[in-house]
């Protein structure tokens, strides 16, 4: 009962006017984030960053979530019609929806994944609520070594997300960390790499630095690379699925909801992932595998639901433990940082307004998407057919000015645009650039807790071990870096053999 009532209060704090706004205006940023290909919610988000700072935490968390999770809503419909994914997630769809398509069954496909887009949606908002409180009263009993470990396995485990090396993707981790020193100490008050520089002596600003990393480095490659469009020939027709469609669709969606729900609360895991395995689940179960790929309905239904489960019990460990599941939610977890809001197991009690206003404003959101989704659909379309180059100035343009309004310094100008040429540079040579940006935010973190936990037990690096809770994450986090080692390594040798034999 105190969960419903909890509920109950979220939905007073979500349904005032200007909150209301900020989600209507974060779910329909998604949306145009998500019909766009190339674009991504970290991008948007890191660009806004600087403008929440200037209002009140409620409106300006509910507003960026609904970036993130709208971005995810509506990624299928760029699949569905172009082929290109708006969404990295939805790669999974455009293997059936753009079939679909091509054989005028574009309607149908569009709706199914909005069905399970908001099926899936609400499922995750209960999971939420009722996980979260009993997940945070668990996390009561971490201390200091607890969440050192819990950090070091977040670190690691988003490196499981990337397609690159693993040796480049921990290099980028550690990279961070090296950053998150930049400043005054906090325990002893000593400024350490610096330069003799004031302006450096509150560290790297993430927010210069995320800007630089995925707004101009993004600006950069795309500039670089010929625009790829493709026409859209085929006109949306019977929006409304039929009874076969539903009954093809429903057991896919709540296989994907469970699967997405469950893979979504472990840290690194992610959307893609969940889309992938019932993608996989569904191909393995169906009578008929061989439809796969030529236009089968299940392809679109489970992946998606898998999809935006995924994306949204995300939220769970960021608000429970605060230890971030990618890249958005890590400047999401430095907004709430700057806004004074500690996430962890006390943010439900000490910030109750923020945290139930949060989940009442996804279930608002979802419903709102569902409008945005379906019924705009011609919009959408025309939206895809926007050039790149009137987009990127107006990125570009917006990034600088929120970038020097937070301190009213051009340094961070200059902060944001160097990170973008060595994000252009690290493009280039493959190393992903989140792992950097965690890194730089875990970073203070992880330092933090590793110097209590060692004052605590007078210099004894033992501590880490003899407690059983921190020694699990210890050991999980170790299986985990020899499978990504293991698995990096096997990879390496069999790219390396198909080398010899092309040259043979």
């Amino acid at each position: 009962m105190d969960t419903i009532h909890s509920i109950i209060f979220g939905f007073g704090v979500a349904l005032t006017p200007t909150n209301l706004l900020y989600c209507a205006v974060g779910a329909l940023l998604g949306t145009v984030i998500g019909v766009l290909p190339g674009m991504s919610p970290v991008i948007v988000v890191s660009m806004l960053l600087p403008l929440t700072f200037k209002i009140p935490a409620v409106p300006s968390i509910i507003m960026l979530a609904g970036i993130y999770y709208g971005s995810h809503h509506s990624g299928a419909t760029c699949a569905v019609m172009l082929n290109m994914p708006g969404e990295p997630s939805s790669v999974v769809i455009v293997m059936d929806g753009h079939a679909m398509a091509r054989q005028g069954r574009a309607g149908p496909a569009l709706s199914i994944a909005a069905i399970s887009s908001f099926f899936a949606g609400c499922v995750s908002i209960l999971v939420i609520a009722f996980f979260s409180p009993a997940i945070a009263r668990a996390a009561l009993q971490f201390q200091a070594p607890e969440y050192a470990s819990v950090v070091l396995l977040a670190l690691v485990g988003a490196s499981a997300l990337s397609t690159t090396s693993i040796f480049k993707t921990l290099g980028m981790a550690a990279l961070g960390l090296l950053l998150g020193t930049v400043g005054t100490d906090l325990s002893t008050g000593v400024t350490r790499f610096t330069f003799a520089d004031p302006l450096l002596d509150d560290g790297i600003g993430f927010v210069a630095v995320a800007v630089g990393l995925f707004a101009v480095s993004e600006i950069a490659h795309r500039l670089g690379a010929p625009e790829a469009r493709g026409r859209i020939d085929e006109k949306i027709r019977g929006v409304v699925p039929r009874s076969d469609d539903l009954k093809a669709s429903w057991k896919p969606i709540l296989r994907g909801t469970a699967l997405g729900g469950m893979l979504g609360i472990l840290p690194g895991t992610g959307p893609l992932i969940s889309a992938f395995a019932s993608y996989a689940l569904e191909k393995r179960l169906a009578k008929d595998p061989t439809r796969f790929g030529r236009g089968a309905i299940e392809g679109v239904a489970g992946p998606e639901a898998a999809d935006n489960a995924a994306a949204l019990t995300h939220f769970i460990p960021m608000l429970t433990f605060g230890i971030p599941a990618g890249a958005t939610f890590a400047l999401l977890l430095g907004a709430l940082l700057v806004q004074g809001i500690d996430p962890g197991p006390l943010m439900i009690t000490a910030h109750a307004d923020l945290f139930w206003g949060l989940i009442a404003s996804m279930w608002i959101g979802n419903l709102m998407l569902l409008v945005f989704n379906l019924p705009l659909v011609g919009v959408w379309i025309r939206v895809l057919q926007t050039p790149y180059r009137f987009i990127y100035p107006m990125i570009l343009l917006f990034s600088c000015i929120g970038v020097y309004s937070i301190r009213n310094e051009p340094f961070d100008v200059i902060v944001a645009g160097v990170t973008g040429a060595a994000g252009y540079l690290l493009r280039k040579l493959d190393c992903p650039p989140a792992p950097l940006i965690l890194g730089l935010i875990l970073g203070p973190l992880e330092e933090e807790n590793l110097r209590r936990s060692l004052l605590l037990s007078r210099g004894d690096p033992s501590v880490f071990v003899t407690r059983p809770i921190s020694l699990c994450i210890l050991l999980l986090t170790a299986s985990l870096l020899i499978v990504l080692c293991s698995s990096g390594v096997r990879r390496k040798g069999d790219r390396t053999v198909t080398r010899r034999k092309e040259m043979l």
